[in-house]
C-alpha cells in the first residue's frame, strides 16, 4: 500500500482499536469506554466512543455483530465490535511509525 493510500487514524481511534484487541477482539461500547478509562485514565463520553466506532467501521477497520436481545436494554441487542485485518494493519503501522520517529524510545523525564 502506498503511503498516500494509508488511512489516517487519530489517537482516539488508536485507543479504541487497541482497547477492542485488549478485550479479546470482541467488545461493546461500554466495555471499550471502561478499558480506555482503566488503561489511560481518560473518561470519554459515550458520544465520543460511538462516533469513533462508527468512523472506524466506515474505514473498514471494524466489523460488528449483534448480541442477544436483552430486557434490561429495553429489548435492544448489544453490538459487538471486532478489529478487522485492515484495522490491525493500520494500528501496527502506526506503532512502526512511532518507532521510526523515535517517540517510543526518546521521551525525556522533564
Amino acid at each position: 500500500m502506498k503511503e498516500s493510500d494509508k488511512p489516517y487514524v487519530g489517537d482516539l481511534e488508536k485507543f479504541v482499536l487497541q482497547a477492542i484487541l485488549n478485550l479479546n477482539n470482541s467488545a461493546y461500547g461500554m466495555e471499550i469506554r471502561e478499558e480506555i478509562r482503566k488503561k489511560i485514565n481518560k473518561s470519554l463520553s459515550y458520544a465520543a466512543i460511538y462516533t469513533t466506532l462508527e468512523r472506524l467501521k466506515n474505514k473498514k477497520m471494524l466489523s460488528t455483530e449483534k448480541g442477544e436481545i436483552s430486557e434490561e436494554r429495553g429489548g435492544r441487542a448489544k453490538v459487538y465490535f471486532s478489529v478487522t485485518g485492515v484495522g490491525q494493519d493500520t494500528l501496527r503501522e502506526a506503532l512502526i511509525d512511532f518507532k521510526k520517529i523515535g517517540i517510543l524510545g526518546n521521551l525525556s523525564h522533564a
